[in-house]
């Protein structure tokens, strides 16, 4: 179920961000088959970003398992891979080969640093991909080091899911031209892109302060998280006047000096912090809800399953017991399915080739000589 539904990808198995790509194209309807190697074990078990999966087990180092594979992808539409730059060459699955057998095929590739580039064979993380693309260091406090904010802007916001963009729109070109094309997916352009409306400040002269002394980096009191009675916390975000407006309203400041004057922040600052820290993070969340004070709690992600505005879209979906985000976005006709759990290795192999039209008597030999499993 999806709009992609009938979209046909091959997965070469990697880790974080090519995974959370192809769960994204998976999500939407695509039919995605993660080739992994015999005898592999996934280093997080049951990983939700293994999930809508079919998987085979093949030796894609031995001649009879490379040949599996490039036929399976002659019938697929997409080939993703996430390893550095010439390994997929030097398996006999680079662009060359994989076009050669199906000139039509969307290669997408998942790097840190990109193909070409004097970093393009470093070894790097997440962290390093945000750092170098600029969006690290303009998060966390003022005379404090860069907030490490997870592994979501380079692996997954930046990674994965600009990867799975982008072998959206060479599908949407191939249909014009009827050809396809290497998608070079990297998570330090992907990261950079993200802070181009930062670099849109920056020009209009509205982000010249150091980190923490910004609009959007808790420089301003309005924009900011504040802790409450119970020591959790509660977001505002109060940008426009009629929301700060009935910021102050619900928090009993409107005495408060004119947050106009820069010279005030300080006070203003602190008179939002005491009225916060006069109830609990709930008792604020109920006070604001209904409003347009842009106050929200601070959930932990446990918290965030709970949550009834959550629980009313269906954001997370229990799957086996556990439970995850749901698909996203929603489409109004060709609605996404609750998601299938993770795959075990190879799991899938029998049925995959069949489809393929592998004889049994092949595939039983294959599997006795080793090659799938």
């Amino acid at each position: 179920m999806g709009p992609l539904e009938g979209l046909k990808v091959v997965e070469l198995a990697g880790l974080a961000p090519a995974p959370f790509g192809c769960m994204v194209l998976a999500d939407l309807g695509a039919d995605v088959v993660r080739v992994d190697r015999p005898g592999s074990v996934h280093p997080v078990p049951g990983d939700f970003l293994g999930r809508n999966r079919r998987s085979v087990g093949i030796d894609i180092r031995r001649p009879e398992g490379l040949a599996l594979v490039l036929s399976l992808v002659e019938q697929s539409d997409v080939l993703i891979e996430g390893f550095r730059p010439g390994v997929t060459e030097r398996l006999g699955l680079g662009p060359a080969q994989a076009l050669a057998r199906n000139p039509r095929l969307i290669y997408g590739r998942m790097t840190g640093w990109g193909q070409d580039g004097p970093l393009a064979n470093s070894a790097g993380h997440d962290i390093n991909y945000i750092a170098v693309s600029g969006a690290l260091e303009p998060i966390g406090r003022a005379d404090a080091p860069p907030t490490v904010p997870l592994n979501i802007l380079g692996d997954f916001g930046g990674g994965g899911l600009l990867l799975a963009t982008g072998v959206l729109a060479a599908l949407y070109e191939r249909e014009r031209s009827g050809r396809g094309q290497v998608v070079d997916a990297a998570m330090t352009d992907g990261s950079a892109l993200l802070t181009t409306f930062l670099h849109g400040l920056r020009a209009a002269g509205m982000w010249s302060g150091p980190r923490g002394a910004n609009m959007f980096d808790g420089g301003t009191p309005w924009y900011d998280v504040y802790e409450a009675a119970d020591g959790r916390y509660v977001s505002i975000g109060a940008l426009e006047e009629k929301f700060y407006a009935e910021l102050v309203r619900v928090l009993g400041i409107e005495d408060a000096p004119s947050r106009h004057d820069p010279a005030n922040w300080p006070e203003v600052r602190s008179r939002i912090a005491a009225a916060v820290k006069t109830r609990t993070r709930d008792e604020w969340a109920e006070l604001a809800e209904g409003t347009d004070a842009c106050l929200a709690p601070v959930l932990d992600p446990a918290e965030a399953t709970r949550h009834p505005h959550n629980v009313a879209r269906a954001t997370f979906v229990e799957v086996d017991g556990r439970v995850q985000p749901a698909p996203a976005p929603r489409f109004e006709r060709t609605p996404t399915a609750v998601p299938l759990p993770p795959v075990n290795v190879g799991m899938h192999t029998n049925e995959v080739l069949e489809d393929m039209g592998v004889a049994p008597a092949e595939i039983a030999e294959l599997r006795r000589t080793g090659v799938i499993v």
